[in-house]
């Protein structure tokens, strides 16, 4: 990721303060930036590497920082710099996996504003938002929402009313989805490509909704993760291919379906004698099975040929470093 002072959004995609009927500037200092260091020997640092960097939100007068979780999984030294240049340390509290967000909390004093939660239920196409990044208004942009939707991600992940947005932000990781009433509607998670007429293709953003993060929050912040039982974990990277089925691009680590000897590019006919129609619908039959350490009897094909096989299940969780105190 570029360094603050090297890049910017062009003037004419900044958000307008006068078209707003919030304090921006006091918005957008509740954003920080987030910087964090991955053991070399962590799970996720071969995909996600152990030098992350992109933004926070302050989301309680503690300190308490809102991010999106890739940033911080495995994390062993985090730190936070806020709108006056101070960096902070950070402790990382929480990952939870189903939703996508991360928690880290504050260990001095930030100085930044707090950003509310706001209802991401009522965001609908059409409507203004900013896109807030760490640095103020040259690092954030004026968008609007395209759409409101499932999102299917390759990773063993799925949400509902994931909130998309045009144009893009380029360092959108952790970014604020700030809506019409100065409040926070969800957290940067991906950037992807929409299609539009005439084969063209233009990216476009993916919003975590904050929706997501208020039956768990008292969860993370006294357990670490959501309580109760576990989704069910393969290790596997998945996507639907140009003929809509589900075909394996990839494998995680020694997960179970590297154990199994499962390989990329087999398609998943069925789970559990069901056939599979698109990946939303492979996640929620996979977990439908039961908790984490359920057998997963899977249909694929390779090749050509098709075999049934049988893969047991894990907690993602466990194979995960945890975090430590600076």
């Amino acid at each position: 990721m570029r360094s603050s002072d090297d890049w910017r959004i062009p003037p004419e995609f900044q958000p307008d303060p006068k078209a707003l009927a919030y304090d921006l500037d006091r918005a957008l200092s509740a954003v920080v930036a987030l910087r964090a260091t991955v053991p070399e020997d962590a799970y996720t640092a071969e995909s996600l590497g152990t030098e992350r960097a992109g933004q926070g939100v302050v989301i309680r007068a503690d300190g308490l920082v809102l991010t999106i979780g890739y940033l911080i999984a495995e994390a062993e030294e985090v730190w936070l710099t806020g709108a006056d240049g101070r960096a902070v340390p950070g402790h990382a509290l929480a990952y939870d996996y189903a939703s996508g967000f991360g928690l880290v909390q504050a260990m001095s004093p930030l100085g930044a504003a707090v950003l509310p939660l706001g209802d991401s239920r009522r965001a609908a196409p059409g409507d203004d938002v900013v896109v807030g990044g760490a640095g103020g208004r040259a690092h954030s942009l004026a968008a609007k929402v395209v759409a409101c939707q499932e999102f299917a991600g390759y990773w063993e992940y799925l949400i509902d009313d994931a909130i998309f947005t045009a144009p893009a932000h380029p360092n959108w990781g952790g970014t604020a989805l700030i809506g019409a009433r100065g409040e926070l509607l969800g957290i940067g998670s991906l950037q992807l490509q929409q299609q539009l007429s005439g084969g063209r293709v233009a990216p476009l953003n993916m919003s975590v909704p904050v929706d997501l993060l208020k039956p768990i929050l008292d969860d993370l912040l006294t357990h670490g993760r959501v309580q109760g039982p576990s989704r069910p974990w393969l290790g596997l990277y998945a996507m639907e291919d140009e003929e809509d089925r589900v075909t394996l691009v990839g494998l995680a680590g020694d997960g179970p379906a590297k154990r199994a000897e499962l390989r990329a590019r087999d398609v998943v006919r069925a789970i559990g004698g069901r056939q599979v129609a698109s990946l939303a619908d492979f996640y929620r039959t996979l977990w439908s099975l039961g908790p984490a350490g359920v057998d997963v009897p899977l249909t694929l094909e390779r090749e050509g040929d098709v075999f049934d096989v049988r893969v047991g299940s894990a907690d993602r969780g466990q194979f995960l470093k945890r975090a430590r105190m600076h």
